[in-house]
């Protein structure tokens, strides 16, 4: 265990959570993902295990390619910072969700392609706003701050943070 929280900055116990919940979200998601492939219930713990390794696998290349580009004072805020994006990446489509049904556009009143491209410029505008607030939550304000900054110059509205 003294290895394990070495390697990841952890000086409190109480930092374990964000290792803790990462590997349960990795989990839930290998088990999703399963679920999509069988219903067999032996196939789906055996894929979910296999997913959730290669998941983790990729997690850990993408921790140590962006552990030089973005500046946070121990490894284990990647994490943090990792399960509020995951956070926000949900919530902004279960928030969007219901304003479009709420406006009444459907993709039966409402050409296909048209449907999704409005579904995703509000799901990515709730994104924008929830990512700030889950990083304020999660105690990274100004670390998605500063990236919400850098998005929307990106987006060409740089005035609105300038």
């Amino acid at each position: 265990m003294e290895k394990f929280k070495k390697r990841w900055d952890i000086q409190h116990n109480w930092q374990l959570i964000f290792p803790f919940l990462g590997l349960i979200g990795l989990l839930y998601s290998g088990f999703k993902l399963a679920k999509l492939f069988t219903t067999n219930t032996l196939l789906i713990v055996l894929l979910t295990i296999i997913i959730s390794i290669t998941l983790l696998k990729v997690t850990l290349f993408l921790f140590k390619k962006l552990e030089t580009k973005w500046k946070v004072t121990y490894k284990w805020e990647m994490i943090r910072i990792f399960i509020v994006f995951a956070v926000t990446g949900s919530s902004s489509l279960f928030v969007g969700r219901p304003l479009i049904n709420w406006l009444g556009i459907t993709k039966e009143n409402l050409n296909v392609t048209l449907y999704w491209i409005l579904y995703s410029i509000i799901g990515l505008i709730f994104y924008q706003i929830l990512l700030v607030f889950f990083g304020w939550l999660a105690g990274q304000h100004k670390f998605f701050w500063e990236f919400e900054k850098k998005m929307l110059r990106r987006f060409g509205l740089g005035k609105l943070v300038d």
